[in-house]
């Protein structure tokens, strides 16, 4: 891609303002929680990042440039207090390219269930569970050029009733210039559609409650509409400065389209000193139809113990009326 064609890209990018919004119109929202502390505290602008384990989320190219073993952890106090974990682990292997495995859950707790006639409880709990399971594998082509690519098994469970599907992601990655300049292209979660089935469905049934006499309590199940999964395509660039002998700057944008919102922008920037402490600030789904997300906050540590080396960042989040949220995020290289 020539400069002057990337510049019109970017020139276009606020265009994407003018969409039309499908919120709450699709299954397995938890898959749009971003993982990473890191990528969170730049505006989760990650799509170009090429930094580890934590970019793989964005983009499943970025696997195929991690040339060591890499384990993620993170958790996040999600809204209403619902507990968010992710783990991941990459497994590079010579002369192959990099696979990848991930474990993503989310889960309410305990919740009383509450009637019209008994509003205080009626001595029941229920829970919401969301679980996927997710294995990738990546390649660098070139020096410049790289490829990956993600399934996922999905399952949502709420009491006694749940869906299933499974979603695919595919990303790439390229490098513009010897500087550093970075593209980054992904498609999120592009799946089957899926419905709820359970016993929590299961009803008594009269066919025609004016005819007296027949059966009015026939056994049936009330059938579910089966919805998509939120299909998220994103592309972006990331670009290093040196800023002194000790420190350099990392500056991201990513654009987005979904198939259940309006489009956006984020972007953000790192600043790390001595490759061992970063600070980091961005701003998040700009231009969004009704965003209640925004200014993102972040810091992190990194160094090694012995011979294997580690990074724990922390990343903060505003969601306007809906407060703030939290995330940490572990990883180990060995």
């Amino acid at each position: 891609m020539s400069l002057a064609g990337l510049a019109a890209l970017l020139c276009l990018l606020p265009a994407l303002a003018f969409g039309q919004t499908k919120t709450g119109t699709t299954i397995g929202q938890f898959l749009l929680i971003e993982p990473s502390a890191r990528a969170t505290g730049m505006g989760n602008a990650g799509v170009a990042l090429l930094h580890g384990i934590q970019s793989v989320y964005y983009n499943p190219a970025a696997v195929g440039e991690v040339g060591e073993y890499q384990f993620q952890f993170t958790h996040s106090e999600w809204l209403a207090d619902i507990d968010y974990d992710y783990a991941a682990i990459a497994i590079p292997v010579r002369s192959l390219g990099t696979f990848f495995m991930s474990v993503t859950s989310l889960s309410s707790g305990d919740i009383d269930v509450r009637t019209v006639e008994q509003p205080l409880g009626t001595g029941e709990q229920y829970d919401v569970t969301n679980l996927a399971l997710g294995a990738g594998y990546g390649r660098r082509i070139t020096d410049r050029f790289s490829l990956g690519l993600q399934v996922s098994y999905l399952e949502e469970r709420i009491w006694h009733s749940s869906l299933r599907t499974w979603t695919l992601n595919v990303g790439t990655t390229y490098r513009l210039t010897r500087s550093g300049l970075q593209i980054g292209s992904s498609i999120s979660n592009f799946g089957t559609r899926a419905r709820y089935g359970g016993r929590d469905l299961r009803i008594q049934y009269d066919a025609d409650p004016d005819v007296y006499g027949d059966n009015s309590g026939l056994p049936a199940e009330q059938y579910t509409e089966e919805h998509g999964v939120p299909v998220l395509f994103r592309v972006g660039l990331a670009y290093p400065w040196r800023t002194g002998d000790e420190s350099r700057l990392l500056v991201a944008v990513d654009a987005f389209h979904p198939n259940d919102n309006s489009e956006s922008m984020s972007f953000g920037a790192e600043w790390l000193w001595r490759e061992m402490i970063a600070l980091r600030g961005g701003y998040q789904d700009l231009f969004q139809t009704d965003a209640e997300v925004g200014l993102t906050l972040g810091l992190g540590i990194q160094g090694s113990l012995g011979e294997n080396g580690f990074g724990f960042d922390y990343a903060w989040a505003d969601h306007g009326r809906l407060e703030e949220t939290h995330r940490v995020t572990l990883v180990m290289m060995f």
